[in-house]
């Protein structure tokens, strides 16, 4: 029951700060914020929400298989934000877009600028349901199926927690809960590591230098070109996976909308670009920490890499306050994904597909409708869910997203007009051939792609549209 009532404390905080930044809230205000976010408190927040329960459970875990060669994509994210601070950025700005597929409508056409939001409808559904099935599939486990209480109940009971804090506020007020959910996260998860580390005996320091001399702290992989490990795949993996998923992705985006200048947008975007290294960093650290201690303790590795935390922090193997703790930072980071998932979702819907961006009764229908659809979507994946979380995820945008990057090159790279009434065949045919690619390639050569899928993907669609363009004022 400590974890039920550390959720519903934590849900009486993100009410009270609802309740505070939703007074006199419209659509303006559940769209763009007033623009009148300061860059810092978006910066700090976007951590957060970038992170998310998925990398709070799942890569701990990832060191046991890869080591440390996440890391490799991490280093990659860092020019991928300052690639969407000083390309996208300036182009969002100067049109005054409240959704960034609306670009695509000015530079492109209709049926161009409809895709597109609609392939950021299905990618962003499918990625948050991922993503927040993590706390559901978790508290559901260790602590309400001995309640009795069914995986349906917990899914609607979250999804509903959430809807319930954001439906009047919608963007500015996650600008404030996303803070205090990403101070919470960070906090869980060095506490987490001082109670390990207190548990295996060892100072910081003695920690430190055991991680350091474990051959699973070995981050970087040049000898083997044919592994998803190796350096260059993992690092233009990382770029391009921040520009498509942060730069093409309106949930990303409209935060750093929400900034009252250009110039603090790109501060905001550098700042916590840089942020996730060092946090990543402290979740591998933590990973090779509790491998040890299962290993001191004579306790078998869990075969999944999502299993590997939750062993040990949900169970109380290591007291109350880690399990206190470890609630606090799952939910925080699920929440604060979730929650800026499901305003995005509505607002594409209302602005891109519905055209209707100041009926306020429409934008409440939406929201509602688009925490049912999450819901479900979330009980889909729970019924196919067959491989680590976070593989799982970037699979489905590399397939979901490539289409967004291709359509966004287009547009920003050439200077020419694409078949605008062929353009949702393109972007549906694109990610077929990558699955035909794929299987061939693995079947006759034994090479499976890995993230670069994403690439290729784009790279499809880009030529696709390319065939039957012309110039600009032919």
């Amino acid at each position: 029951m400590m974890i039920v009532c550390t959720i519903l404390v934590y849900f009486c905080v993100l009410l009270l700060v609802s309740r505070l930044t939703a007074k006199h809230a419209d659509n303006e205000t559940f769209y763009r914020g007033n623009r009148r976010s300061p860059w810092y408190m978006v910066a700090f927040g976007m951590v957060g929400a970038s992170i998310s329960g998925v990398t709070f459970v799942s890569v701990p875990g990832m060191v046991n298989a890869i080591g440390m060669t996440y890391m490799q994509t991490c280093f990659g994210f860092i020019f991928g934000y300052v690639a969407v601070a000083f390309l996208l950025l300036p182009v969002y700005y100067r049109l005054n877009l409240t959704t960034i597929y609306s670009y695509l409508q000015r530079r492109m056409g209709e049926r161009s600028y409809r895709t597109g939001a609609s392939f950021f409808l299905l990618s962003k559904m499918t990625g948050a349901a991922v993503r927040f099935y993590v706390v559901c599939i978790i508290l559901q486990r260790f602590v309400l199926d001995a309640l009795g209480i069914p995986f349906a109940a917990t899914v609607a009971a979250m999804v509903g927690l959430i809807w319930f804090y954001t439906h009047r506020g919608g963007i500015k007020t996650l600008v404030w809960t996303d803070m205090f959910q990403t101070f919470c996260m960070f906090a869980a998860l060095i506490l987490i590591i001082v109670n390990v580390i207190d548990k295996l005996g060892m100072s910081a320091a003695q920690a430190v230098e055991v991680v350091a001399a474990d051959a699973r702290s070995h981050i970087f992989m040049f000898d083997d070109w044919m592994s998803k490990q190796y350096f260059w795949k993992q690092f233009l993996s990382g770029i391009f996976i921040v520009i498509v998923m942060t730069g093409l992705d309106q949930d990303m985006m409209q935060k750093n909308l929400t900034c009252k200048t250009l110039r603090e947008a790109q501060k905001d975007m550098c700042s916590y670009g840089m942020a996730f290294v060092p946090a990543n960093l402290l979740f591998l650290f933590l990973g090779v920490l509790l491998s040890f201690l299962a290993q001191r303790e004579g306790l078998p590795l869990p075969t999944q890499d999502d299993e590997l935390l939750p062993m040990f922090a949900a169970t109380g193997r290591l007291g109350l306050p880690v399990v206190v703790f470890f609630t606090v930072g799952i939910v925080a980071a699920s929440f604060s994904s979730a929650d800026s998932a499901l305003t995005a979702l509505t607002t594409s819907f209302c602005v891109d597909l519905c055209r209707r961006p100041t009926d306020e009764r429409l934008r409440r229908r939406v929201h509602i409708g688009m925490a049912v659809v999450f819901a479900l979507f979330i009980l889909t994946f729970k019924a196919l869910n067959s491989t680590s979380v976070i593989d799982a995820i970037y699979i489905l945008c590399s397939y979901t997203y490539g289409p967004l990057l291709g359509l966004f090159a287009f547009g920003l790279l050439t200077h020419r007009t694409p078949c605008d009434r062929l353009t949702p065949y393109v972007a549906i045919v694109s990610p077929l051939i990558c699955l035909g690619i794929d299987g061939i390639v693995s079947q006759t050569t034994g090479y499976r792609f890995g993230y670069e899928l994403l690439m290729l993907n784009g790279l499809l669609t880009f030529g696709g549209l390319m065939m039957k363009s012309r110039r600009r004022g032919a």
